[in-house]
């Protein structure tokens, strides 16, 4: 990938965070009204342009994780691909998707920036989905936002999940993602634990939860 082409196209700004011991740099949009329905911009918002507090959460879990060269993980609505990119760049074997084109573009960009690249970077529909295989681990941050996803997550979850294995998912405190997790335990065993991030100005509480069929 041409990363001066990258960064000629899009004039993005450059995030840096810490995980682990370990820096990292990713770009993310330096505005976001080039990737907003001018017409509607409360529709397709790009909620992938950031990079969230439930993301640096995920990936500070799965960088302490021991990695197994035989286990395959996937990220779904991976955004700018920060979780996929730092769990990859700890040893773990992971598929990395989202459906917006433009996410898809930066996550690639930012896995060469990181030089954890080659790494599978795939598009998935949630309620398309066309990937091939099962994996071992499937895990994301931020992606309960709509309760018209619940079914078609858990249907995701029901065919690419290998039998005895596990999600992992990080997502704010909402009323949203309270509901998601209440109507997965009908279907998985859910345990949950809280995570708050402080700042100078600022405290985040992230619900942190793994999730195993029943």
């Amino acid at each position: 990938m041409d990363l001066e082409a990258f960064k000629k196209k899009y004039e993005p700004d450059v995030a840096r965070i810490t995980i682990n011991g370990k820096s990292f740099q990713f770009f993310v949009p330096s505005t976001l009204e080039p990737f907003m329905n001018t017409e509607d911009p409360h529709h397709h918002f790009p909620l992938w342009a950031k990079i969230w507090e439930a993301s640096l959460v995920l990936a500070e879990e799965l960088a302490q994780l021991r990695p197994d060269p035989q286990k395959q993980l996937l990220e779904i609505g991976a955004g700018l691909g920060t979780v996929g990119i730092i769990a990859s760049f700890f040893g773990h074997q992971v598929t990395i998707t989202e459906y917006d084109d433009y996410a898809l573009a930066f996550a690639q960009a930012n896995a060469h920036l990181n030089q954890v690249s080659p790494v599978s970077i795939q598009k998935l529909d949630w309620h398309d989905p066309q990937l091939k295989g099962q994996f071992h681990l499937i895990f994301g941050s931020e992606i309960v936002y709509k309760e018209q996803d619940y079914q078609p997550l858990l249907a995701l979850f029901q065919r690419y999940l290998r039998p005895k294995c596990h999600i992992v998912l990080a997502d704010g405190l909402r009323r949203t993602s309270l509901a998601f997790f209440g109507h997965m335990s009908n279907h998985f065993h859910v345990e949950g634990q809280k995570k708050v991030l402080r700042s100078q100005n600022s405290e985040t509480t992230i619900l942190l939860c793994s999730m195993t069929p029943k």
